[in-house]
């Protein structure tokens, strides 16, 4: 019997939380085989079986903290000459047809236990039986969208349960879950407070004219993403103006550390992006040294790992500041939160027609509002006013971003 245990899970990082079991007691697992999932303050960490055979006890619940090092598991070594021994009389009895139909409601339970947290408030949400739906995750694990796939395709089969789910509701009782936090949920809470308690925040307000980047974006996007295979969006024109506005003003672009002032003479601009667990923050590297291509490969590949929960630790760390794009969930308007020890993070929002005054004449633009939060003991008011208005220059002339104006 070997022991299955927790793995190092990066620098500073001493425990997790177990999301969810990959394996039941008594499947058969492969050498290096995920059998767990761990979330940790930043993503989630898979955990390999040491040996091949059979899955032992589980000795944690999903819910639990673990730390680095401790034993979560047993696996029996062997493979098929471990599963032979006590499995051999129990094919006898579940060869009868008691145990088909027996076997649903076991794998209810279990596979309800296995689910992650954002799966199991999904189906709670939209009351999709999990075991109905095929997943599309991972070695064939069930995903939020796969749950919301399977809810936006029940209104056809909608009579049957409709009737036993009015019953409940004729009684007037009122019910209330409780959820347990999911780790990255309770780092994001008391990160974003400390921020809170730690910075001096302010933010400031700018708009801008979307049409000429709308104008480029419409005329190139086929070439585009002929030639570099990934399509042209917003985010790669931002990221390169937010560049260049951070080396002209390098306060935005410093942190405090003590009594210090730290200056960056690269650009590590952390992008939100939407994961199934939450909101995860990867980092673009020397973004100073991009195009807008690979700018917005390096995106696109974030947003597709990030579904897959396959992001690594070691991109999670850093950066220098932020772009949060509200405007994708439909956002007017926000005061975005400092990510420390950064000290400025941009926050984009959406984009709708608006009347504005060109050359004495009101005309409709698409605009859009720019955020700006500054810790503002080391970035003033000046300073942060002329970032967003070199921001808005660049967008609103894209060629500046060609010769770098």
């Amino acid at each position: 019997m070997a022991d299955v245990k927790v793995p190092v899970l990066g620098e500073s990082i001493t425990e997790a939380t177990l999301g969810e079991w990959l394996k039941n007691p008594g499947d058969p697992v492969k050498l290096d085989e995920p059998i767990a999932s761990l979330e940790t303050d930043k993503v989630s960490v898979e955990v390999p079986s040491p040996v091949a055979g059979v899955m032992g006890d589980q000795l944690v619940k999903v819910g639990d903290t673990v730390a680095v090092d401790a034993v979560i598991a047993t696996v029996g070594e062997g493979g098929g000459a471990a599963a032979s021994p006590s499995p051999a009389p129990a094919p006898a009895e579940a060869a009868p047809a008691p145990a088909p139909a027996a076997a649903p409601a076991p794998a209810a339970g279990d596979a309800a236990a296995a689910l992650s947290p954002s799966v199991r408030r999904a189906v709670l949400e939209t009351g999709v039986d999990p075991s109905t739906v095929q997943g599309t995750g991972k070695d064939g694990r069930l995903t939020k969208d796969d749950v919301v796939a399977a809810a936006a395709a029940k209104p056809a089969a909608a009579p049957a349960p409709t009737t036993p789910v009015a019953a409940p509701a004729a009684s007037g009782g009122r019910k209330e879950e409780r959820v347990r936090m999911t780790r990255l949920r309770q780092t994001v809470a008391k990160r974003l407070k400390e921020a809170q308690n730690t910075a001096a925040m302010l933010t400031t307000f700018n708009d801008v004219d979307m049409t000429e980047v709308i104008a480029a974006r419409t005329k190139y996007k086929d070439l585009f993403e002929k030639k570099h295979g990934v399509r042209l969006g917003f985010m790669g024109f931002f990221v390169k103006a937010a560049v260049q506005a951070l080396r002209d003003i390098p306060s935005v672009n410093a942190s405090i550390d003590g009594e210090e002032i730290v200056y960056h003479d690269y650009a590590d601009i952390s992008v939100a992006v939407s994961a199934p667990q939450g909101l995860v923050v990867p980092v673009i590297r020397d973004a100073q040294d991009l195009s807008v291509a690979g700018i917005e490969k390096t995106i696109g590949d974030f947003g597709k790992r990030a579904k897959e929960g396959t992001l690594k630790m070691e991109e999670m760390k850093g950066g220098t500041f932020t772009i949060s794009n509200g405007g994708v969930f439909g956002s007017l308007m926000s005061t975005p939160i400092i990510n420390p020890p950064q000290s400025a993070v941009l926050g984009l929002h959406r984009i709708e027609d608006r009347p504005v005054v060109r050359d004495g004449q009101v005309v409709v633009r698409p605009m859009m509002y720019l955020a700006l939060s500054y810790d503002h003991r080391l970035i003033d008011g000046r300073e942060a006013v002329t970032f967003l208005v070199a921001l808005k220059n660049a967008i609103e002339d894209p060629t500046r971003l060609l010769i770098d104006l």
